[in-house]
């Protein structure tokens, strides 16, 4: 199987990721954050480098779902090649970020990427209001995250909730702001209680 957790930039993705790994078992496969040679640049200059990173994230994205797709075991996978283009990509075209002809030469790749590989079998996603996202960018203390503007968290937020409306795969709406699935075990019961209804049909222990 083919599990996604999704939300925008502190939200949780990479901590969800790997505690549902080590409690179920399965591989996880985190997004490349530490060896990305375009993400600093980005941020210093959004104008400049979105293309390059789009790129970037596409390439790699669609690495992981060909072994994924080979794959004899389930993988959990932090964040989807789908937030990358309906999410990031076309927020930073909504931005001007990217001129029409990158654009489109981007969507062409990502079609005929979409005809080689399928859809997840579970996506979940991490609701978080921008206040909630901006204490966990700061408590995590990346240099290059912390001159982000409050205007692109919350454009991403809109984006986030337009995408998983239209999303039309199994998918899981996780509540963040109230919870701490890092520090609270019951809070963690409960999200993987709705995997298991939701993957295995299994009755809630609560």
């Amino acid at each position: 199987m083919h599990i996604v957790v999704a939300g925008n930039i502190g939200s949780g993705k990479s901590t969800l990721t790997r505690m549902l790994a080590r409690h179920y078992g399965w591989e996880a496969r985190q997004e490349t954050v530490e060896g990305n040679p375009y993400l600093e640049d980005y941020y210093r200059d959004l104008h400049r480098w979105s293309f390059n990173l789009e790129v970037f994230f596409l390439k790699e994205r669609f690495r992981d779902l060909i072994a994924i797709s080979k794959a004899s075991h389930t993988v959990v996978q932090d964040r989807s090649i789908f937030e990358g283009v309906y999410v990031f990509m076309q927020n930073n075209k909504d931005m001007g970020n990217l001129s029409d002809r990158d654009y489109d030469t981007y969507m062409e790749l990502f079609e005929q990427m979409m005809t080689v590989v399928k859809m997840p079998d579970l996506m979940i996603y991490l609701r978080a209001s921008v206040p909630h996202l901006v204490g966990n960018i700061q408590k995590r203390g990346r240099d290059y995250e912390q001159t982000m503007q409050l205007e692109y968290l919350e454009k991403l937020n809109r984006r986030y909730e337009d995408f998983i409306e239209r999303y039309e795969g199994r998918k899981i709406i996780v509540e963040k702001d109230p919870i701490d699935f890092e520090h609270n075990p019951r809070d963690f019961a409960k999200i993987a209680d709705q995997i298991d209804r939701t993957l295995f049909g299994l009755f809630s222990s609560y």
